[in-house]
């Protein structure tokens, strides 16, 4: 596929897959739901972008408030981080990001502190991830997760760090997590089930072919979208239209490379926050550890408008010498950000 070919595919995609809700709503009176779902009422704020979640008839905030920046070392205090949460909620974002393993649970221990308070968690669609690849391990930190995060279900739950080709097929094998997964589904401890992965578009593409097989519908799946991607071993090229294809709800991540991309300085980071937001993603997840970062992150919001194709070759153009080299996505090409595999006993720690 050439350049300008590529470009009106994700534009198409864009048009399918992840509208605006007033958009979706002018062209088909509702958000698309997934059968047997419930669609949600979309929420309302001046100030905030909503979209829908694949067909899950969810609306979710076209930002949201990554988990892991919640307790970085080094970074806010347990007050600071539940300050920041109630003004991102207070701002119309009513999407919350978080893991098992992040910061040996302090990230949830202090999403659920602030979560606890004041109705918060009545306006929040909750995610969460588990790296249990067992269902032992699987059921163990889920239960983990709910007490720590303060509420008896997770809207979203994530198989975490996809990232080793035989991932899939351990998700998916008889005991494995999948199993823990669907029976905690069916007691209504979670609502979605989706995965996420920094590694590579293949081992992406690999777990989607692996539902295929067993007739399962993943609601979510997380990825790396950000002005560097498209130049090297791309998620938007290979796994956006996997998911659009399929219904699947998408989260943008790593935006800023976690921060190698921002470091560049190619553009500014409000720009490079609003790059992902013209592909047709669900959400663009980001960390947060200050007021004037989550300020930020709302601005790029509320400045935000598509990008035309020209545009967006504009800005793929300016990155595409550094992109091209894989040296500002180190997730792809290192081990630096492979939690599970400096901590392998949490695939299959109960």
């Amino acid at each position: 596929m050439d350049r300008r070919s590529f470009f009106k595919t994700v534009a198409g995609a864009a048009a399918a897959g992840a509208l605006p809700l007033d958009a979706v709503a002018q062209q088909s009176g509702t958000v698309t739901p997934r059968a047997g779902s419930v669609t949600a009422a979309i929420p309302q704020h001046p100030d905030m972008q909503y979209r829908s979640l694949g067909h899950t008839g969810e609306a979710v905030s076209l930002v949201g408030l990554g988990g892991f920046h919640l307790a970085k070392p080094g970074g806010m205090t347990n007050d600071e981080a539940i300050r920041v949460v109630h003004a991102g909620l207070d701002a119309g974002i009513n999407f919350c990001d978080n893991c098992w393993d992040y910061n040996g649970g302090e990230s949830e221990v202090r999403l659920g502190r602030a979560l606890s308070q004041y109705g918060y968690r009545d306006k929040t669609f909750l995610m969460t991830k588990i790296d249990g690849r067992t269902a032992a391990a699987a059921r163990a930190q889920l239960e983990t997760s709910l007490t720590r995060l303060q509420t008896d279900h997770i809207d979203l739950l994530q198989f975490h760090e996809i990232i080793r080709p035989d991932d899939p097929a351990r998700v998916f094998a008889a005991g494995g997590a999948l199993e823990a997964v669907l029976r905690a589904r069916e007691q209504g401890k979670i609502r979605y089930i989706g995965f996420t992965g920094h590694k590579s578009p293949a081992i992406h593409a690999s777990m989607f072919e692996m539902a295929d097989r067993h007739g399962f519908h993943f609601d979510t799946v997380q990825m790396p979208l950000n002005i560097m991607d498209a130049h090297y071993d791309s998620f938007e090229k290979t796994v956006v239209p996997m998911a659009v294809a399929r219904g699947t709800g998408i989260l943008g991540m790593k935006a800023f490379g976690d921060p190698y991309i921002v470091q560049t300085g190619l553009m500014p980071p409000i720009q490079m926050l609003q790059y992902p937001m013209s592909l047709p993603i669900s959400i663009q997840i980001t960390g947060i550890d200050s007021m004037d970062i989550l300020h930020q992150a709302l601005e790029a919001v509320r400045t935000y408008r598509p990008l035309s194709q020209e545009m967006r070759e504009a800005l793929l153009a300016r990155s595409a010498e550094i992109g091209r080299t894989g040296k500002t996505e180190l997730y792809k090409t290192s081990l630096h950000f492979d939690g599970t595999n400096k901590n392998p006993h949490w695939l299959t720690e109960t």
